[in-house]
C-alpha cells in the first residue's frame, strides 16, 4: 500500500506540475498573441491619425479621432476613449468605461509609452475578461524623437471573452487528463509493486513454513537482481540449516536410543540386585557393624540407581511420543489420600481437600500419582515442615471454556532462588553448582511437568509471600469428553496436623516404591 501511495503521489505531482506548466504556457501564448495584434493596431492607428489634430484639439477633433479607431476595429467591438485635460470623446457615448482605472490613467499621463492591463469585469455568470490599453500623444522632438507629452491619451477597452473561454477549455482539458493520467499511475504502481513485493511476499511465506518446522521449504529464483540474490541466499541458509538441524535430529534420536537401550539393560542386574540387598538388609542384624554398613550403603545405592534407571525409562517414552493417558473417571481427593498413604506421608501432610465422594475427574490414576509424589517428596527434600496439600476446582468462566481442577503442594522452606526458578522443571538440574550427591536425580519434577502436559494442564513454581514454595498444578477437564464435571464444588477444609518429630526428608524406613515399568519387559 505505501508502494501504491507513493507512485500515486508522483503521478499527481507529475501530473499536475506538467498541467499547471501546460497551462501557463498556453495561456501566455494565447493572451500575449492576441495583447500584442490589439496593442500593434491601436498605436497603428492613432499614431496615423494624431498628426491630423491640433493642439489645443476641439471636440469634434477628439470625437472624430475616437469614431476613426473605434471604427478600425469594429468587428472586436473595440470601446475608444479619447481624453485631452477636462475634455472626453467616448465611443460608445454610452459605455462607462469603468475598466479604466485610475492607476492605469496615471501611468498614461506621467509615461510615453503604451501600456495595458488585463481585467476582470461583472460577477457570477456576467464575469467577462478585457484588454484595457493606454497610448499618450507626444510632440515629435527633432530627428523624430519623442520630445514632450502632448497631454492628448487615448483609451482602447477590447473584450477577451474569446480568448478567456479558450483559456477556460484548456482548464477543462487539462483536468479531464488528471483522471486518466491518476489511473495509469495506479496501474503502474501496482505492477510495479507486484514485482518488487511478490518475491517478498514468498520469502516471508518461506520463512514462516520454516519458523512451523519445514525445512525443506524453497523459493523460486528469477532473474539477476537484489531480490533474486537475496532469494538464492535464502535456499543457501535454508539447506545449510535442514542440515544442520537433519544432523541434530539424527544425534538426539540417537542419545534417546542410547539412553532407552541402556536403561533397558539395566533393568535386568538391577533386578537382580535388589532382591540380593533385601536378604541382605534383612540379615544386616547379625553381620558385625562395618559389614551391616556397607550392606545397607549398598542397599541404598542400588534403590537409588533402581529409580533413576525408571526414571530414564519413563523420559524416553515421553520423548519418543510413546506415553499415552489411560483416562479414568476417579475421585480426585480420594485419590490424593492414597498416594499420601501409600508412601507413609499421610500424618506429615496437612490437607485441604474436598470430601470424599464429591470432586470426581477424568484424568490417568497412575500419572496423578506420579504428580503429586513427586512434588510432596520435592517439599519434604528442599522445603521444611509444614507441608500442605490443597485440592479445589475453577469453573469455566465463559462459554467453549473448560473447568480446572488445581493442586497446590506449599511448603514452610526458605523458598525457590531467583536463579533456579526458570529451571526447577529442567532435566538433571539441581540448585546446588558442586553437584553434590543428593537423594534425587533430578528427574522428578521434569517427569511431573510431562504428566501434567499429557493432560493438557500447567504446572508452575513460585514463592509465597509468607515463606516456602509452592506448585501449582491445574488440569483441564478433558476436551475429548463431552460431559462437564459438577459445577460449584469447592475445596473443603481438611487440615491434618504435620508430624513435625522428622526431619524434611522422606525417612529411610518409608522409601518409595520402585516404579515398574509397563511393558513387560519389552524396549520401549
Amino acid at each position: 500500500m505505501r508502494l501504491v501511495v507513493a507512485f500515486t503521489l508522483v503521478a499527481v505531482a507529475g501530473t499536475l506540475t506538467t498541467g499547471a506548466l501546460t497551462f501557463r504556457e498556453a495561456r501566455t501564448s494565447v493572451l500575449q498573441q492576441s495583447q500584442d495584434t490589439v496593442v500593434k493596431q491601436f498605436r497603428d492607428h492613432v499614431n496615423t491619425l494624431a498628426p491630423t489634430l491640433t493642439l489645443p484639439p476641439t471636440q469634434g477633433q477628439l470625437d472624430g479621432l475616437a469614431t476613426d479607431v473605434a471604427r478600425v476595429g469594429r468587428s472586436q467591438g473595440w470601446r475608444v476613449l479619447a481624453v485631452y485635460g477636462g475634455t472626453r470623446a467616448p465611443v460608445p457615448s454610452d459605455y462607462s468605461f469603468a475598466a479604466v482605472s485610475p492607476e492605469l490613467r496615471e501611468a498614461v499621463a506621467t509615461r510615453r509609452a503604451t501600456v495595458f492591463q488585463r481585467v476582470t469585469t461583472g460577477t457570477g455568470s456576467e464575469t467577462g475578461a478585457e484588454l484595457v490599453v493606454g497610448m499618450p500623444v507626444t510632440y515629435a522632438g527633432p530627428g523624430g524623437t519623442s520630445a514632450a507629452l502632448s497631454g492628448l491619451s487615448v483609451f482602447l477597452v477590447v473584450s477577451q471573452n474569446a480568448e478567456q473561454a479558450y483559456v477556460d477549455a484548456l482548464v477543462a482539458a487539462v483536468e479531464r487528463a488528471v483522471a486518466p493520467a491518476l489511473a495509469l499511475a495506479i496501474v503502474i504502481a501496482l505492477l510495479a509493486a507486484r514485482g518488487v513485493l511478490r518475491p517478498v511476499r514468498e520469502l516471508r511465506r518461506a520463512a514462516g513454513s520454516m519458523a512451523e518446522g519445514r525445512f525443506d521449504t524453497r523459493l523460486a529464483v528469477n532473474g539477476s537482481d537484489e531480490l533474486a540474490d537475496l532469494s538464492r541466499t535464502f535456499n543457501e541458509t535454508a539447506s545449510a540449516l535442514d542440515r544442520s538441524v537433519a544432523e541434530l535430529r539424527r544425534m538426539e534420536a540417537r542419545a534417546r536410543a542410547f539412553a532407552a537401550d541402556v536403561s533397558h539393560e539395566l533393568r535386568t542386574p538391577l533386578a537382580a540386585m535388589a532382591a540380593v540387598t533385601d536378604v541382605l538388609d534383612e540379615d544386616a542384624a547379625g553381620l558385625d557393624p562395618d559389614t551391616a554398613t556397607a550392606v545397607r550403603l549398598i542397599s541404598q545405592e542400588t534403590t537409588k540407581l533402581a529409580r533413576l534407571v525408571d526414571d530414564l525409562m519413563e523420559i524416553s517414552r515421553f520423548d519418543a511420543g510413546a506415553a499415552e493417558l489411560q483416562l479414568d473417571d476417579i475421585d480426585l481427593a480420594e485419590s490424593l489420600l492414597r498416594t499420601l498413604a501409600s508412601r507413609g506421608w499421610s500424618d506429615r501432610v496437612a490437607i485441604e481437600l474436598p470430601p470424599p465422594g464429591t470432586l470426581r475427574w477424568r484424568a490417568d490414576p497412575r500419572r496423578l500419582d506420579v504428580v503429586v509424589a513427586n512434588l510432596v517428596a520435592n517439599a519434604f527434600r528442599h522445603g521444611a515442615p509444614p507441608v500442605r496439600l490443597r485440592l479445589s476446582t475453577v469453573p469455566a468462566p465463559a462459554a467453549g471454556t473448560r473447568a480446572r481442577a488445581v493442586i497446590e503442594v506449599t511448603d514452610s522452606g526458605p523458598g525457590i532462588p531467583d536463579a533456579v526458578s526458570p529451571h526447577v522443571f529442567e532435566r538433571f538440574y539441581k540448585s546446588d553448582s558442586a553437584r553434590t550427591r543428593t537423594e534425587g536425580s533430578g528427574l522428578g519434577l521434569a517427569i511431573t511437568a510431562e504428566n501434567v502436559r499429557l493432560h493438557g494442564g500447567t504446572v508452575r513454581a513460585a514463592n509465597r509471600p509468607g515463606g516456602g514454595a509452592v506448585f501449582t498444578v491445574e488440569l483441564p477437564w478433558p476436551a475429548a469428553d463431552r460431559d462437564d464435571p459438577p459445577s460449584g464444588q469447592t475445596a473443603t477444609d481438611m487440615p491434618a496436623e504435620p508430624d513435625d518429630r522428622e526431619g524434611p526428608g522422606e525417612p529411610e524406613a518409608r522409601k518409595t516404591p520402585r516404579t515398574r515399568a509397563r511393558g513387560g519387559g519389552k524396549r520401549p
